[in-house]
């Protein structure tokens, strides 16, 4: 199973891996936000590497959960 099949199939059967996927889509969504200002307040670059850190540390959780899955099958 290539790795879009398997995420697809783990969004349907997973609700942590859903859960981890939406909060992943949420943060990348803020990023975008920010990333579209001309001018980002210090506050705004901080809430950014956060975001960037938390969307990061969430892909890893995703991957381990997807090779966990892969390993099962």
């Amino acid at each position: 199973m290539d790795e879009k099949a398997l995420k697809e199939l783990m969004l349907r059967e997973n609700p942590d891996f859903r859960r981890l996927h939406d909060e992943h889509q949420a943060c990348e969504k803020r990023l975008e936000d920010l990333q579209s200002k001309n001018f980002l307040t210090e506050e705004e670059k901080l809430e950014e590497r956060e975001l960037k850190k938390r969307k990061l540390a969430l892909k890893d959780r995703m991957y381990l959960m997807m090779v966990e899955c892969r390993k099962a099958r």
